[in-house]
């Protein structure tokens, strides 16, 4: 039986969701019957919020080989726990800070889920988002879930594609990821600042690439960033073996096999795009991944369009764009590196990508002050709240500053923990045995 986690973090109300996401768990079981799914919901919201959710979680139909998981940071805290102190680590505290953090961490919502996913016994860790819905066509809902058990985590000659442009040498690697895009809203909620100031929003926007790159590339990359598959909707399947471009996927829309026990996401708090370093990674690491056209539809929730939310958004848009100092470092070593990140066993060495991370701390910082120096004059040019957003930057100028960089030391620590943690997760039970400490 062949057993997968089809995962939900949320922090947000989404109980619609949470609906569609039985409905898809339901999806994959009648059409594999080799297939159990483990529904994860990982669940941050408030306690009236949670309490709501747990309503819908009751209602969702029953089937024997779906189990619906409901877990609150309590208890994915104790779980955590148990997992850390089994791994034997040396500095607990610290690891439990980088996997449950005070605070939002996109990446370390994504690698609780990957722990639980090992301790649940499942071979594949099957991630969407509470901002999203499915499409559907003809009556009928579209689900990811369909081209993911086609393809994933089998050998890449024996996938089931529409179409492939994988080189033959990769034919007998694992297919290690399965992904679609969105259509819809902007994946980044910066629609705002095109519609004011459509120069303002290029020059913002292309801060995320290397330094080095010219103004028109920075431009053509920042009319490309952030749309997802634009606004076409399904009208038929397609999917291609392939090394997967990172700009082709989203994580609200993806799936691992392998690549993610060996390798966590940065849990860099506060920072958008955070959870997609395994996509890079796959594709630098030259393992066979799918990209289908199931996409999902991408919206945002009102709680942005606030004055508290706009800030809180801006302020990790701006530390994205800082990440990029060190991650455009380790992308450039994965690339040069090729297969020489993976062992004899056609596994990603860890050790590779934690000494890249650490290496990428030591980076000469100029390039995140001229970045900051850009998006001050911007703001400041958008004027209004944008302006507020630019005053509270240059207040916390030297801390963010000093975040872009301990945020990847972080990473590399994480990463040099990481297979003891998995290893840990796959013998530590979700709940604790009777008689001991939950």
């Amino acid at each position: 039986m062949r057993r997968i986690c089809l995962t939900l973090p949320t922090n947000r109300s989404c109980p619609e969701t949470i609906t569609a996401l039985g409905a898809e768990a339901a999806y994959a079981v009648e059409r594999h019957t080799d297939v159990e799914v483990e529904v994860l919901i990982l669940d941050s919201c408030a306690p009236a919020v949670r309490t709501a959710h747990a309503t819908v979680v009751r209602r969702l139909p029953a089937h024997p080989r779906i189990t619906v998981h409901h877990l609150d940071e309590a208890a994915q805290r104790a779980f955590l726990t148990r997992v850390v102190t089994r791994s034997g680590s040396a500095k607990p505290d610290l690891l439990l800070d980088l996997l449950l953090p005070d605070g939002l961490s996109y990446g370390a919502c994504t690698n609780r889920a990957f722990l639980i996913a090992a301790a649940l016994g499942c071979e594949s860790v099957h991630r969407r988002d509470s901002d999203s819905r499915y499409q559907r066509l003809d009556g009928r809902t579209v689900f990811p879930v369909h081209h993911e058990l086609a393809a994933l985590g089998r050998p890449a000659g024996q996938a089931e594609v529409t179409d492939t442009d994988l080189p033959a040498v990769y034919a007998d690697r694992t297919v290690a990821m399965v992904g679609g895009s969105f259509v819809g809203e902007l994946s980044v909620d910066i629609a705002d600042m095109r519609r004011a100031d459509p120069d303002v929003y290029r020059d913002v926007v292309g801060l995320w690439a290397p330094a080095h790159w010219s103004a028109a590339r920075r431009h053509e990359l920042a009319e490309e960033s952030f749309r997802g598959a634009g606004t076409e909707p399904f009208t038929g399947d397609r999917s291609l073996l392939t090394l997967v471009d990172p700009m082709r996927v989203d994580m609200c829309n993806i799936a691992f096999h392998g690549v993610h026990e060996r390798v966590p996401l940065p849990p860099a708090r506060d920072t958008i795009g955070s959870d997609y370093f395994l996509i890079h990674l796959v594709h630098d690491a030259r393992l066979p991944g799918v990209l289908h056209n199931r996409h999902i539809v991408n919206y945002h929730t009102g709680e942005r369009r606030t004055e508290d939310g706009f800030r809180a958004y801006q302020l990790r848009f701006v530390k994205f764009l800082l990440s990029m100092l060190c991650f455009h470092h380790v992308y450039d070593r994965m690339a040069d590196a090729g297969d020489a990140l993976l062992d004899d066993t056609g596994r990603v060495r860890p050790a590779a990508i934690a000494a890249f991370a650490r290496e990428s701390t030591g980076l000469d910082r100029t390039e995140n002050t001229r970045r900051l120096d850009t998006v001050d004059a911007a703001y400041r040019r958008l004027g209004g709240r944008y302006a507020d957003v630019a005053d509270l930057l240059t207040a916390r100028r030297a801390r963010l500053l000093d975040e872009a960089r301990d945020d990847m030391a972080d990473f590399a620590l994480l990463t040099e923990a990481w297979e003891p943690l998995m290893s840990a997760a796959k013998r530590t039970g979700l709940t604790a045995p009777p008689g001991q400490p939950a």
